[in-house]
């Protein structure tokens, strides 16, 4: 299938993203009345480029069944958002705070991480292929029984970009991939890419590889060598240039219809 040039009818691949749940009284300017409810957000970026490389996006709900979904998707994305909480990692919890994830979307959200964790464990029994965001590579690699390096220091590469998407980011944040991996193959020996996190994969959970580092030794991208897995540090739909990372979790729903 050639990216954002499927046939007209031809079955295309259905490609779940994950997203946060927040109180409506949040949002400027809706009616009052809805305040206290909820609504499941979704980065439109993700879904609009997905689209455009010849897939379908569907947003993924807490509430959903994550073997049920496995049974009728073609690729998962686990995107970015707030950190994952330490529990599931073995973490220091002091770092968090007694605030209901719904009035912040920004502090931890136990409930988020218990389905996305949960989803990437079905996605993997399954061979689903999965592409993981920022905080999604965090989260695949705690599925997996890694840890996460709690703050980044400060150094010679900026992480934490004080910059506004959309950005193709900046020149010390150069990544170099490991030859012959999938982040090689889609990018070359090395790229230059966004960058909004200020946690890390510290030891790979069990089967990950790094496979993408800046030069700071900061891991960037892990696959799971054999699998349709990959997961990178930055944010490919806030790229301002076309990221291959979505093009190729597009191409490997294609293979499972």
């Amino acid at each position: 299938m050639t990216a954002g040039n499927a046939a007209q009818g031809a079955v295309r691949p259905i490609i779940g993203t994950t997203g946060r749940r927040v109180r409506l009284g949040l949002v400027e300017g809706l009616d009052t009345r809805y305040g206290h409810l909820f609504t499941d957000t979704f980065m439109s970026d993700f879904s609009e480029r997905i689209a455009r490389a010849g897939g379908i996006p569907v947003n993924l709900p807490y509430d959903a069944d994550p073997d049920a979904l496995c049974h009728w998707l073609s690729g998962v994305v686990i995107t970015g958002g707030q950190d994952v909480h330490p529990t599931c990692w073995g973490g220091d919890t002091s770092v968090v705070r007694d605030v209901d994830p719904r009035d912040d979307p920004m502090v931890h959200d136990a409930e988020r991480d218990a389905f996305e964790i949960a989803l990437a464990k079905a996605a993997l029994d399954r061979n689903i292929p999965i592409l993981g965001v920022c905080r999604g590579l965090q989260v695949l690699n705690v599925a997996l029984g890694g840890t996460l390096v709690p703050h980044l220091p400060p150094g010679s590469v900026e992480h934490l970009s004080a910059s506004p998407p959309l950005t193709d980011g900046f020149d010390d944040h150069k990544v170099t991939f490991e030859p012959g991996s999938i982040a090689e193959r889609l990018f070359g020996a090395s790229a230059v890419t966004n960058s909004w996190h200020h946690q890390a994969v510290d030891r790979c959970g069990a089967g990950l590889v790094v496979t993408g580092r800046t030069a700071d030794g900061v891991v960037e991208a892990v696959e799971l060598p054999g699998s349709p897995v990959l997961g990178v540090q930055w944010h490919p739909e806030w790229m301002e240039r076309d990221d291959p990372t979505l093009s190729w979790i597009v191409t490997e729903g294609s293979r499972r219809i």
